[in-house]
């Protein structure tokens, strides 16, 4: 008889969503330089194709982090797909022009933060840096703030969001210790 690991087919998936996380960093890139060139129905098109890649990093991430708190990792992910949603309608100008994505964003980031800090299976720093980007974020809406440090604000949004990204695509995460979060040490007979 063969033993198994019970839901072995419900692994992390850390490369999974590091492979789709950096389809994303590398669609936005596009899109933002085809934006910057004055090419906007191309860079609409190639940004759509990007919150396709973060809708679908969303959903990722809240797979990964469910064990470490199902309800925190849902309220995460709906924020993002929320933000996601009010940037899709931005690109078709149909988005109120007073709401930024970001207000959903920021809030996302430092709940994503907080989950891979309370992890196992993650290098705390990650959470914290990504905890940091969502502060970064929200206060990116405050104008007279943001006017000042909106460079160094999207540099540590790109620097804790990349090296995330990053990670997850070298190191991946420790299985061992994300199978004794989700509750699959178990053995069956089968």
């Amino acid at each position: 008889m063969v033993e198994r690991n019970a839901d072995a087919s419900q692994g992390p998936r850390a490369r999974t969503t590091g492979v789709v996380y950096l389809l994303y960093f590398l669609t936005a890139m596009l899109g933002e330089l085809l934006l910057n060139r004055k090419l906007v129905v191309y860079g609409d098109a190639v940004n759509l194709i990007a919150n396709a890649f973060y809708v679908a990093v969303t959903v990722l991430f809240y797979e990964l982090l469910k064990p470490v708190n199902k309800r925190v990792s849902l309220v995460a992910a709906l924020f993002s797909l929320v933000g996601c949603a009010i940037a899709i309608l931005d690109l078709f100008r149909l988005a109120p022009s007073d709401l930024s994505p970001l207000l959903f964003f920021g809030p996302y980031c430092l709940l994503l933060g907080y989950l891979i800090f309370r992890s196992t299976f993650l290098p705390r720093i990650l959470g914290v840096l990504m905890m940091f980007a969502g502060v970064g974020w929200l206060i990116f809406l405050l104008p007279a703030v943001a006017h000042h440090l909106s460079r160094y604000i999207e540099g540590l949004g790109i620097f804790a969001e990349g090296l995330l990204m990053l990670w997850l695509l070298m190191k991946g995460v420790n299985v061992l210790r994300w199978n004794e979060q989700a509750g699959i040490g178990k053995t069956v007979r089968g």
